[in-house]
Formats: C-alpha cells, sequence, structure tokens
C-alpha cells in the first residue's frame, strides 16, 4: 500500500502493525508525535499492547527491561536527552540479552538546547552492546523496525536493536512510502519466542545477580559473540525482507563504487545528499563513489576495508564529534578498519545541532579528496564543514 506518512507517523503505523505485548515511553521532542500516534492505536483498540506512560527515560527503558524478562516482546522510542537518562539502564538491557527494539530520533544534546539533529545521542551509546541501525528516509525508517524485531529475536542475537532516524530532517517530513499489509508484516516477524522468562515458574531463572570477577569477563565475551553473529543476521534478514519488499538491505550500500577512485562515506539522511553530489560530480569526470553506512553497530569493518581497498582517498562524514579524540566517532571506525591499507581518510564534521549540509558542500568535500588522490597530501585529518 502506498502511503504518505511523516517519520513519526510511519514509525507508530510500523510498531502498530508488529503489535508489541508492551510499550513504555517518555514524551521528548522530536519523538513525542509518534508515541502520540502510537497511544491512539492503543485507545482505538488497533493493538494488543499494555501501553505504560513512565515517569522518566529511565523509568521507560527500566519498564521495557522488566516486560522483556517476563516473557513479553517489547518497543520503546526516544531521543537526546531521553537516550542520555537512558544510559545506565542501556547496558543493563543488552547485558540481560533483552531483545528490545527502540527507535532513536536522532538530535543534539544540550548545552545550550538544542532540539534538532545530529547523531552525539546515538553515538554516545555506542558501546552499550546494542545494534544500531540507520535510516536514510522515511521508508528506510519504516522497514528497519520491522526488521530489527527479527534480528533482535534471532536466537544467535537476543540484543536490543536501536533504529535510528534523523530528527526533524526525516522525524517531521512527510514522504511517500509503501506499507505491508499488517499480515505480511506478522508473517515476517513470526510469534514472539521468549528464552528463559522470569513468569515461567516451573524454571525459575536469575536476573541481574552480583557478578564479581569470577564469571564478569566471560559473560561480556558472549556478549562480543552474539555482535559477531549479528553480522550475518542482519544480512540475511536484510535479504529476506527484500523478497517480500522488493526492498533489499544490507551493512553497506554502495553507489558508484564499481570504478571509483575516491568515496565519500556517510550515514543517515546526508546519504541522500551525497548521492546527489556524486551524481553531480561524476558528470564533471570525477571518479567518485558513496558508501551508506547503515549498520553502525556491529560495526561491518571486513566489508567496509572490503569495499574501500584500492581507493585513493576516503571522506568520512560525521554528525557528531568526540571531544578529545582525534576526529569523530565513525572516522575512528573507518581508520581503524582500513589499518594497513594505502589509503588516506579524512574526517568531516557537519551539521550539529541540525545545521544544513548541501549539495555544494559535500562536492567541496570530493573536490579536496581528488586534490588528496592527485598529490597524496593532506592539509588536515580532522575539518568542520560549514562551521563559521
Amino acid at each position: 500500500m502506498i502511503q504518505a506518512l511523516s517519520g513519526n507517523t510511519a514509525v507508530a503505523y510500523a510498531m502498530k502493525q508488529v503489535n508489541p505485548d508492551v510499550v513504555a515511553v517518555y514524551p521528548i521532542t522530536p519523538q513525542t508525535v509518534a508515541m502520540e500516534r502510537f497511544a491512539d492505536y492503543v485507545a482505538d483498540g488497533d493493538v494488543d499492547t499494555e501501553l505504560i506512560m513512565a515517569d522518566s527515560e529511565h523509568s521507560a527503558m527500566s519498564c521495557c527491561i522488566g516486560a522483556s524478562l517476563a516473557g513479553g516482546r517489547v518497543m520503546t522510542s526516544t531521543a537526546s536527552a531521553g537516550l542520555a537518562l537512558m544510559w545506565e539502564v542501556l547496558y543493563v538491557a543488552a547485558s540481560n540479552r533483552c531483545p528490545i527494539v527502540m527507535n532513536v530520533m536522532n538530535r543534539a544534546l544540550s548545552a545550550p538546547i538544542n532540539i534538532h539533529c545530529d547523531h552525539s545521542d546515538a553515538m554516545g551509546a555506542r558501546d552499550s552492546s546494542w545494534i544500531q541501525i540507520h535510516a536514510e528516509n522515511v521508508q528506510e525508517a519504516y522497514d528497519n523496525i520491522i526488521q530489527a524485531v527479527r534480528i533482535a529475536e534471532h536466537e544467535n542475537v537476543r540484543l536490543p536493536v536501536m533504529t535510528n532516524m534523523d530528527g526533524f530532517t526525516l522525524s517531521h517530513a512527510t514522504e511517500r512510502l509503501e506499507t505491508l499489509d499488517d499480515q505480511q508484516v506478522q508473517k515476517f516477524i513470526g510469534k514472539f519466542k521468549a528464552i528463559y522468562p522470569l513468569l515461567d515458574v516451573d524454571n525459575p531463572v536469575t536476573y541481574g545477580p552480583l557478578d564479581l570477577y569470577d564469571y564478569y569477563f566471560e559473560h561480556k565475551r558472549q556478549q562480543v559473540e552474539a555482535m559477531e553473529l549479528a553480522y550475518d543476521v542482519v544480512k540475511r534478514i536484510g535479504q529476506e525482507y527484500g523478497k517480500v519488499t522488493g526492498r533489499s538491505f544490507d551493512m553497506l550500500h554502495p553507489f558508484e563504487m564499481d570504478d571509483a577512485e575516491i568515496a565519500v562515506l556517510a550515514l543517515g539522511s546526508t546519504s541522500g545528499t551525497a548521492r546527489v553530489a556524486v551524481r553531480a560530480m561524476r558528470q564533471k569526470g570525477v571518479k567518485v563513489g558513496l558508501v551508506k553506512l547503515r549498520v553502525f553497530r556491529p560495526f561491518p569493518k571486513d566489508g567496509l576495508k572490503e569495499m574501500l581497498k584500492g581507493m585513493k582517498a576516503v571522506a568520512v562524514m560525521d554528525r557528531s564529534d568526540s571531544y578529545g579524540a582525534f576526529g569523530g566517532p565513525v572516522f575512528s571506525e573507518v581508520r581503524s578498519a582500513l589499518l594497513g591499507e594505502d589509503v588516506e581518510v579524512v574526517n568531516y564534521i557537519y551539521g550539529l545541532g541540525g545545521r544544513d549540509i548541501r549539495q555544494d558542500q559535500v562536492e567541496q568535500v570530493i573536490t579536496d579528496m581528488s586534490t588528496v588522490a592527485k598529490t597524496g597530501k593532506v592539509k588536515s585529518y580532522v575539518n568542520y564543514l560549514g562551521v563559521r
């Protein structure tokens, strides 16, 4: 079915079709509208969901963890300071292997107060053992949520999944998208299978015990293995989703990379702007390609290395900064993945607090990379694009 939906309403619609057992939420801009719309579905009897209006985002995630451990399919949504307030319990959710799906409408962190998009919220949570998927547009935001349910609940993974979309840029933008029927979604995600639920009183289990140096290290290592197993799960589910919808998904999405000599790497809605810039520069004879990083955790290091080997220069776009570090978080990951490769990797930090990223700015980045490819010299490895 073809619909015109905003990012907020697309998220709510996908959640309605999933029909989770429990949703615990707390309002925060720019995701409030999504949960208001989902509350309408609850009030109208369109879902069987128990909707919990929590006292804070920390409480909302705590409720999600309890409901998940009890044996329910659980979802939530947040943004910015809301995600930051969940910090402590994000780790609890992952460590207890709760397959919670949470949509994050990426927004800058204070201070000063800013309600617009950057990726500092999600990047701050990058080491919490949550799988992270980023959407380029509203269609992908919808598609990612449905796939995330399968990914999180897969027996080889059992980790929470964070589906990210750019706040306001996508959350409040209305786009044309194709939605599945409710029955198709239910068939794709399947029935929820609880593993070691607390409410199975005949088989008692313990969650959250004191875990000192005797076994803590081993439990953390298990999370590492789950993340490693998630690579193939994400890819297989993306291919399976493509058979249902005609829209296949992978960890990385290349564009014009077959004969490229330089490349731009981006995630989120900026990928669309970068694609237009790449087309324009191709018409000028520049052999440039784009790599859209759809999945940030687990970081697809092997696929990225294969895709970028042989490049003369790569520009990495970061919509957040890592203060005191050498470059932004995505840049650090890409440089590590390309260790041993003869390629110059240059960082461009941009768009903080929702500042626009324009086609001509990305074209200038491509021009810079062309110069690096020709001369072998880099003026600065960390650059701030569009700052006064």
